[in-house]
């Protein structure tokens, strides 16, 4: 037992600390805080007000009762100590003064009060008569000092018998807000619960959780977002899986080839020529494997922030000149016209050299896989009017249907709608050709080329630039 009891607290304290920490509680206690301070604002404005009217209606009843007993004395004078006159008025709280000559029959009028009522004037206001704040009414009985005065304490009880009857109005506020901040806490946080569950089941791997749309309306968005996060998982898991299919496919028949004709040479099936035949198609199998790899791993490395990029002032007319010598002859041997188009002067973009000739490398090598012979590819190059030098490649293939042009740019997207309907490799070349352009802080755009094929049209800047990450 002994060693139980320290989890058992440590749970104790944490489910505590939860609890307090969740929209609920909180909701309720920001509504008790507003019932408490709504009650005591209330009784802040509400007491002064209610003791001012009390006040006035002593105020006006005293003037009516002064008014009342100087009339009754004038008409049947009494002695000061008529017991039922005072006991009348004792019942209501006031005290009678009679003033003959001036002199009052018993002290504690304030002195002003004592010299208009002496002097014939009528006093109405407040005063402390005997040590208490009482509010006053004298009225002359005639002209020789005689005159009658009746006080009253002020209302000073009021504050305390409201506030002895402020905490029935506290628990009722305090129970109406424990009430109004658990149900607002509740419906709030059902939209936040259940993204937060939607949230663990998406983190588990689950695509197809949808989160329900309910209001306020930023309850309403944040499910509208994790629904379309989990749309967006599984659309991106979904080009994962197919690209991944489509890389393994493409390693796959090399290696096969590799395999086969190792296996051959090593039970002797082929030996002499046949062996020299057999070395130069592992080569070029492995040669294939070997840019596929490289193609891979860059595009692993094309978003990481240490790319190396090496850019500076080019002429991009030497550069298309060099790339049109380097793939010429392996156009002519596929019966595939290469084509040059500049203008004639230097064409000056910023740009890293390398990379530069890595994009029409990639371009050339996707053109030539699939034009036929015959059909012409298009190497140009030319300043661009809004600044900046255009370079261009197009072909005379069978070209991009606009379908095509929307996802020409995605892995493995082409070789995905095409695979077994026209040659391609692993639609792995476009989608580096378009990072790397990125990176070069250029754009690229394909589209219908006027020899009939495709046309992939690169804009690189012409002055310096920070490069995109």
């Amino acid at each position: 037992m002994a060693d139980l009891t320290v989890p058992l607290q440590v749970i104790r304290e944490r489910t505590g600390r939860r609890v307090a920490r969740t929209l609920t509680s909180r909701a309720v206690l920001v509504g008790c805080a507003v019932a408490l301070v709504s009650v005591l604002v209330t009784a802040l404005v509400a007491i002064p007000l209610a003791a001012r009217a009390v006040e006035e209606r002593t105020r006006e009843s005293l003037a009516t009762e002064a008014t009342v007993v100087a009339a009754a004395l004038r008409a049947t004078p009494r002695p000061a100590g008529d017991q039922k006159l005072l006991d009348a008025l004792r019942k209501r709280d006031i005290s009678l003064f009679v003033l003959r000559r001036g002199v009052p029959d018993q002290p504690g009028l304030p002195p002003s009060v004592l010299r208009e009522a002496a002097a014939g004037e009528s006093f109405s206001g407040r005063g402390v008569v005997a040590g208490v704040p009482s509010l006053v009414e004298a009225r002359a009985l005639n002209s020789n000092g005689n005159a009658v005065v009746l006080t009253h304490p002020r209302a000073t009880g009021v504050w305390r018998d409201v506030g002895q009857n402020l905490w029935l109005a506290l628990l009722a506020g305090l129970a109406a807000g424990v009430l109004a901040g658990a149900l607002l806490g509740r419906r709030l946080a059902r939209p936040i619960r259940n993204a937060a569950t939607a949230a663990v089941r998406l983190r588990g791997g689950d695509r197809q959780v949808r989160v329900p749309v309910e209001q306020p309306q930023e309850a309403a968005d944040l499910a509208h977002a994790l629904n379309g996060l989990a749309q967006a998982l599984s659309t991106s898991e979904g080009r994962q899986r197919d690209f991944l299919l489509s890389v393994s496919h493409e390693l796959r028949t090399p290696l096969t080839a590799i395999r086969g004709y190792a296996e051959a040479l090593a039970d002797g099936v082929i030996d002499g020529d046949g062996a020299a035949a057999a070395g130069r198609t592992v080569l070029d199998e492995a040669s294939r494997l070997d840019r596929l790899v490289t193609d891979l791993l860059a595009l692993a490395r094309l978003d990481a922030v240490d790319f190396p990029l090496t850019p500076l002032p080019v002429d991009l007319s030497a550069i298309v000149t060099e790339t049109a010598q380097t793939w010429r002859p392996r156009c002519a041997a596929a019966g595939v016209p290469l084509g040059v188009e500049l203008p004639g002067h230097p064409v000056a973009a910023f740009t890293d050299p390398g990379r530069t000739r890595q994009i029409l490398d990639g371009l050339l090598e996707n053109a030539l896989r699939i034009v036929p012979a015959g059909a012409p590819i298009v190497l140009s190059a030319r300043p661009d009017p809004g600044g900046g030098a255009i370079l261009e490649v197009r072909d005379g293939g069978p070209g991009f249907t606009d379908d095509d042009l929307r996802v020409v740019f995605e892995r493995g997207a082409l070789r995905q709608r095409y695979d077994g309907i026209r040659k391609g490799g692993s639609g792995l070349g476009l989608s580096l050709v378009h990072g790397l352009v990125r990176r070069l802080g250029g754009r690229i755009e394909a589209g219908h080329a006027p020899e009939g094929g495709a046309r992939f049209t690169i804009a690189l800047p012409q002055q310096p630039y920070q490069p995109l990450t």
